[in-house]
């Protein structure tokens, strides 16, 4: 498999297209006006602790309070003794909005959890906090907060608050060995204070590679720190610190031993990547190219036609099949059908080889288009249980591709697979797109033939509620309205009869299919 970045810039976004064998797989898009926040640091102030929910809200300066779960507040557990005042000990707890508040921890044995463990023995309002930011903001949920700061380099991540040294899922055999074991020779080497983990991306790095990275962490963690102490007291948060643009961050996540070429379409972004690229990640600097044809980037490797393409609810296979996607707030469905599809030697091997198709198009979907939470796959039922492993395997073997990280069961008797898929930002839908202001986000609207019935209903109501009117007036979108002097023509003129009133009809195409005026003249 070869593999490709584009990078296209413009002066309100940039996009970071990933393409594999030639084939858009991946799409990273930043809107200048709407940065995302994932991987910021901020120090923030706790807004509300809510006891039954173990949670708390934490204003770092969005539209909507952040939210930070028990959970995710692993640092912060202070270490009581039998009884005394609580008084957090971690150092990404600042009290100086009010030093003198503390909270007494009651001694129990039947209590689960531990008093030291219940969030509110851990925050109080108005207290100062260093957060960072784990999920953006999703509709009207708020961002999603943890208190365990981790900081990413090219191959390591920096965890100032943990103990472990973590190796990636991706690596194994003697790499995984050496590696763990260097790391340790390094922590102890430089006195790190923290835990690490080796990133995807370190796979056979020598050591003296993945020293340097830690130096650069431990300066930024530096930084971090100052700039903490140094937010007056007064504000109630501060960006601490920031992530990488998009296009950096593309060179420093997204790189790997089958990147090929890396092309960009700006001038200035370029120059920026090579000296980013230089000195992180030399190996693709001589792949690094700037595009000056005539033709938009995106459109020259069909990109543009792509994302179109992933915005549609129905995708359809080359054999002749076609999925079809649903987004709902609570999950996705991805239901598999054979369409036209009638090459197998029997109804089961045509389902077969339908279901088998759909795990490459599902797996490169997912990525498309950022799809997350609970997703429910729903294969043609399959008879024979060889066939519904070697399609689950399948699936399983085109998601090793995918960075985010998935959990998937078994096939059920009903050809239902149940998954996760890690979210972290909102889908490629929810980017691009915003609920039809005509159906209101449901995806269809009243037929006009059932828009006429309610008109001709409210007419009666109208009738009977006010005193004689002279005549109605009907104004309606003009497909209403054709279909009231065409097909309904009849029903009209017997209306007229039974109120004994003309009913005159008007289109207006500024309304749409559902909305209507009766007039009273």
């Amino acid at each position: 498999m070869t593999e490709e970045l584009l990078i296209n810039i413009s002066p309100s976004e940039s996009r970071v297209a990933v393409l594999e064998d030639g084939i858009l797989n991946e799409i990273f898009i930043e809107r200048h006006s709407k940065l995302g926040s994932v991987g910021n640091i901020y120090l923030g102030t706790v807004v509300r602790v809510l006891p039954g929910m173990q949670a708390a809200f934490i204003d770092i300066g969005q539209s909507r309070t952040a939210f930070l779960h028990v959970n995710d507040m692993q640092t912060l557990r202070p270490k009581l003794s039998a009884i005394e005042p609580h008084k957090p000990q971690n150092p990404a707890i600042d009290n100086t909005l009010d030093p003198d508040t503390t909270t007494l921890a009651m001694t129990t044995t039947t209590y689960q959890p531990p008093p030291s463990e219940l969030i509110e023995n851990r925050l109080y309002e108005g207290q100062r906090i260093l957060v960072q930011v784990i999920k953006d903001q999703l509709g009207s949920k708020g961002a999603r907060l943890t208190t365990d700061v981790s900081l990413p380099s090219r191959y390591l991540v920096y965890l100032p608050y943990g103990e472990h040294i973590g190796i990636s899922q991706r690596i194994d055999g003697d790499e995984r060995e050496r590696l763990k074991t260097q790391l340790g020779e390094l922590v102890h080497q430089v006195n790190l204070q923290g835990g690490l983990i080796a990133r995807t991306a370190a796979e056979n790095i020598p050591q003296s590679k993945l020293e340097e990275d830690i130096y650069y962490l431990l300066q930024l963690w530096r930084m971090v720190q100052a700039r903490r102490e140094q937010t007056p007291t007064h504000r109630r948060f501060e960006l601490i610190y920031q992530d990488l643009s998009l296009p950096l961050r593309a060179i420093r996540d997204l790189i790997g031993e089958q990147t090929e070429r890396v092309t960009v379409d700006n001038a200035r972004v370029f120059d920026a990547i090579r000296h980013f690229a230089k000195e992180f990640v030399p190996a693709i600097f001589p792949r690094i190219q700037l595009y000056e044809g005539e033709q938009a980037l995106f459109d020259v490797h069909r990109v543009e036609d792509d994302l179109k393409d992933a915005l549609n609810r129905r995708v359809n296979l080359k054999s002749g099949g076609y999925l079809i996607i649903d987004q709902t707030e609570a999950m996705t469905t991805i239901d598999v059908n054979t369409g036209s599809f009638v090459g197998g030697r029997s109804l089961e091997d045509t389902v077969y080889k339908t279901n088998l198709e759909a795990t490459h198009a599902i797996a490169r979907q997912l990525r498309l288009r950022n799809l997350g939470g609970i997703i429910i796959l729903d294969f043609i039922d399959m008879q024979e249980q060889q066939h519904r492993d070697e399609v689950l395997a399948s699936l399983q073997e085109q998601l090793k591709r995918d960075y985010a990280k998935t959990n998937i069961s078994q096939v059920s008797a009903l050809g239902l697979i149940e998954m996760t898929r890690k979210r972290t930002r909102e889908s490629l839908q929810q980017q691009l797109c915003e609920p039809c202001p005509t159906c209101g986000g449901k995806g269809f609207v009243k037929s006009a033939e059932t828009v006429c019935l309610e008109i001709f209903r409210e007419l009666m109501r109208c009738a009977r509620t006010y005193n004689a009117p002279k005549k109605f007036t009907v104004v309606a979108n003009s497909g209403v309205i054709d279909l009231l002097e065409t097909i309904e023509a009849d029903t009209v003129a017997e209306m007229e009869y039974l109120l004994g009133r003309p009913i005159n009809l008007e289109s207006d195409n500024r309304f749409n299919q559902e909305q209507y005026d009766i007039l009273l003249d």
